[in-house]
């Protein structure tokens, strides 16, 4: 499981859970931004602050994170092996110097410091996140940062002011099964409306056997057939209880998509 460090995640990575424990992978850009923060000449400027009031440890931070990043981008878009071969190469050598290099700092600040905060978010003096963060390494399936996921909960947490009670229990788990039918279908590229009125019309008749045809990795398309004659007996009308008309849909990119990073 790729996401930040929020506390609310930790009862899923938990040895005794039931059937097994999810892994972390925790997220480079949540990491990366509380650095820029302290390095941000433009924001400081904004606040009335002294454009050179910045911290040289944050700086420094920034620009080895941007290393490790420039690597992840020249990798988008390959596939899992190759994304495990150059980061072992690449990336593996640049993350321990950063580990090495901000150890060394953290031990040299008080804990009240601003950076040392930074630092403890990756390395915190209780608990080991690091292993999480440097899970990319060791798999070449996991991007290094969740990005997708974050853009992908856009739309969510743009309108949830509009939505702000689901109604009931019920109808909680209804949005989010709706929401996962619907990234589904972004995350593979496909239309989530296409999709579910041609899965919704052909289920009632395929196969067990065939279901898998109808995942979204797999879904392809019907091809147009000719309309039939107005004689040839009633048609089959899908009808839905919701209404999809309003909802803009457009592709999101994956970790293996260029924009991920």
């Amino acid at each position: 499981m790729q996401a930040d460090a929020y506390s609310g995640y930790n009862d899923l990575y938990l040895a005794g859970r039931s059937p097994r424990p999810a892994r972390s992978a925790l997220c480079w850009s949540h990491a990366r931004r509380k650095f820029f923060e302290l390095a941000d000449i433009a924001g400081n400027v904004r606040k009335n602050k002294p454009a050179h009031d910045i911290s040289r440890v944050a700086l420094e931070a920034v620009k080895r994170f941007g290393a490790i990043f420039d690597i992840e981008r020249e990798i988008n878009g390959m596939d899992a092996d190759t994304r495990l071969t150059l980061p072992q190469e690449r990336s593996r050598p640049l993350v321990e110097e950063l580990h090495t290099w901000l150890l060394e700092e953290r031990a040299q600040m008080s804990k009240h410091n601003s950076v040392a905060k930074a630092i403890d978010y990756l390395m915190p003096p209780k608990g080991d996140r690091w292993d999480a963060f440097i899970a990319f390494l060791d798999d070449g399936r996991i991007c290094l940062t969740n990005n997708a996921a974050e853009r992908a909960l856009r739309g969510t947490a743009l309108g949830r002011k509009s939505w702000h009670f689901a109604g009931s229990g019920r109808g909680g788990e209804r949005a989010a099964f709706m929401y996962t039918l619907i990234v589904n279908c972004k995350l593979n590229d496909i239309d989530p409306q296409a999709r579910m009125a041609d899965v919704l019309t052909r289920i009632p008749d395929i196969t067990v056997s065939r279901l898998p045809e109808l995942l979204p990795w797999n879904w392809k398309r019907p091809s147009m057939k000719p309309s039939r004659p107005r004689d040839s007996g009633p048609r089959r009308m899908l009808t839905f209880p919701f209404s999809l008309s309003r909802t803009k849909i457009t592709s999101q990119a994956v970790c293996n998509q260029p924009s991920c990073a």
